[in-house]
C-alpha cells in the first residue's frame, strides 16, 4: 500500500467560457488549497456546444504558471500527436522554469478525431497512435537533458489510458503518475497488469502515483459521491490523486470542499 499522500486535483475544462472566467477560477482553486490544477488538450468543446469558447491547452498553462505560487499545474492531457516531441519537451521546460518547477506533463496518445481533421493532422488509427506516444516519450525525455538551462527538477510525467498491452507499459516504462477513470474491479485488475509491467521493467509500482477522475460538475453532469463513500475504496485500492472535472462559465467549485476536508483528515493521521 503506497503512503503518498492524498492529493486533490481540479481540472478546469477550457470550454463554454470566457478567459477572464477561467482566470478567477484559477484564483479560487488555489485558495481553497487544491493540489494540482488542470485543464485539457483540444481545441473545440466536448460537451455543449460544439462550436462554443474554447482555448487553447500550452498557452494557458504559462499563463497559469505566473498567476499561481503553490499549486502544481497540468494538461489531463497533452495529445501527443499535436507537437513535435522535442518542441513540447521544449515547452515544458520553459513552463516548469515560469512555475518555479510546479509543471506535471500530462500526455496521451490523442482520440478527438474533430481536432485532427480540422487542425490538418493525420488521424491515424488508435494503435498508430499509441505507437506514436511510445516513439515520443524517449525523445522528450532525451531533449531535457540536452536543454540549457535544464528544467528546474525531473520534471513529473503523468501519462492517461488503461491500455493493457501498450499504455500501461508505457506507463511503467515513463510515468510518474498514471491517470484512469476506472474504478472497483476493474481498477484493481489495471493495477495489477501495471504492477506486472512494473516489474518486467524494474520500476516498483509505489513509484508511480495512482490518480483517478472520481467526477464533478462537468460533461457528466454527475456529482461525485461523498469521498468516504467513493474515495475510501480507490485510496484501499491504491489511489492517491483524485481529480474532479468542472465545466464553465461558473465554475462551481464547491465540489471540490468536502474532498479538501477529506484529504486533510487522512493525511493528519497517515
Amino acid at each position: 500500500m503506497s503512503d503518498r499522500p492524498i492529493r486533490i486535483g481540479v481540472q478546469l475544462h477550457p470550454q463554454q467560457a470566457d478567459y477572464a472566467q477561467i482566470r478567477e477560477a484559477v484564483i479560487r482553486a488555489e485558495e481553497m488549497g487544491v493540489d494540482v490544477l488542470f485543464n485539457w488538450d483540444h481545441f473545440y468543446p466536448l460537451y455543449g456546444d460544439e462550436d462554443g469558447k474554447h482555448f487553447e491547452c500550452w498557452t494557458m498553462l504559462a499563463a497559469w504558471a505566473e498567476q499561481t505560487s503553490r499549486v502544481e499545474i497540468g494538461a489531463l492531457v497533452t495529445c501527443n500527436s499535436y507537437r513535435n516531441p522535442n518542441l513540447l519537451a521544449d515547452m515544458a521546460r520553459t513552463v516548469d522554469h515560469i512555475s518555479d518547477g510546479r509543471l506535471i506533463l500530462g500526455i496521451g496518445s490523442g482520440w478527438a478525431e474533430r481536432d485532427y481533421t480540422e487542425y490538418g493532422y493525420p488521424f491515424g488509427t488508435g494503435g498508430s497512435r499509441l505507437d506514436d506516444l511510445g516513439e515520443a516519450l524517449p525523445v522528450i525525455e532525451a531533449r531535457w537533458g540536452q536543454l540549457h538551462p535544464a528544467p528546474t527538477r525531473k520534471i513529473p510525467v503523468l501519462i492517461g489510458g488503461g491500455g493493457e498491452k501498450k499504455t500501461l507499459k508505457f506507463v511503467a516504462r515513463h510515468a510518474d503518475i498514471w491517470h484512469t477513470f476506472v474504478q472497483g474491479d476493474d481498477l484493481a485488475h489495471k493495477i495489477d497488469v501495471l504492477r506486472g509491467h512494473c516489474a518486467s521493467e524494474g520500476r516498483d509500482l509505489a513509484d508511480i502515483e495512482i490518480s483517478v477522475g472520481v467526477g464533478g460538475r462537468g460533461r457528466e453532469g454527475r456529482l461525485p459521491d461523498a469521498p468516504e463513500v467513493e474515495g475510501r475504496p480507490l485510496h484501499d485500492l491504491g489511489a492517491r490523486l483524485f481529480t474532479l472535472g468542472i465545466g464553465g462559465p461558473d465554475y462551481d467549485l464547491s465540489v471540490a470542499e468536502p474532498w479538501i476536508a477529506w484529504r486533510d483528515a487522512l493525511n493528519a493521521v497517515s
